[in-house]
């Protein structure tokens, strides 16, 4: 649901975005064919998903923590993202994260942004919904002031939507974005490999600059380290 990152084509079922370029040319190093067989998640499905099996792996802004890694394994990371605000444009009385004080802020459920909020914004009123369009309606819609969540999929919102804007600087340490994969799976090594490879011979940055690129002008950003 991330125009940047994975997007699905109603028209034609393709699905486009950064993960998803990540997830096609991992299965085309495997299988020859960037072909897979997708299943959408939500930030609460990822470990259900990955723990009954259901899927292989989940490649879906995926932030690492600790918490996590006691229920799946991580490859990378492949990308981070610190945190912003997304409000309506006409909006002028939130300016930073100091300014959500008291206000109503929307973000994913069992995303990072709700502990988030309580560290850099406690006085928050907060309001959790499933997913990004449905915190991006409940800003448009004017039933909270703001919504904050990872900078890298409110770029996507801000993308095509001309009634919201971020606004401030980033905030918060930058989440890094994995590969979830079952528990103690065997791929992990496989993963990781593949990544440095594609981050060595220019693919990672020419897949950059053809999404989330399109939107951030400036360089690729260097990739962050991969956990050895």
């Amino acid at each position: 649901t991330s125009s940047l990152f994975s997007l699905r084509d109603p028209a034609t079922g393709k699905v486009a975005g950064f993960d998803a370029g990540i997830s096609q040319l991992l299965a085309k190093y495997i299988t020859g064919q960037p072909k897979e067989n997708l299943s959408q998640v939500t930030v609460d499905t990822r470990e259900t998903l990955l723990q009954n099996q259901s899927v292989d792996l989940v490649i879906a802004t995926y932030s690492i923590t600790p918490a996590r890694q006691q229920k799946v394994d991580f490859g990378g990371p492949y990308y981070e993202s610190k945190s912003a605000i997304l409000v309506k444009s006409t909006n002028s009385s939130i300016n930073s994260v100091d300014d959500l004080a008291g206000k109503n802020v929307a973000t994913q459920a069992a995303s990072t942004g709700v502990a988030l909020l309580q560290k850099y914004a406690p006085k928050a009123n907060v309001q959790t919904f499933d997913d990004n369009p449905k915190c991006l309606a409940a800003v448009q819609q004017g039933r909270v002031d703001a919504y904050v969540i990872d900078q890298s999929i409110l770029l996507s919102d801000v993308a095509k939507n001309k009634d919201v804007k971020i606004v401030g600087d980033p905030f918060g340490n930058a989440d890094p974005y994995g590969i979830g994969l079952h528990k103690g799976s065997d791929a992990l090594a496989f993963v990781n490999a593949w990544l440095k490879s594609i981050e060595e011979d220019g693919t990672w940055a020419a897949l950059w600059k053809a999404t989330v690129g399109q939107v951030v002008k400036t360089d690729p950003p260097k990739p962050p380290a991969i956990a050895s």
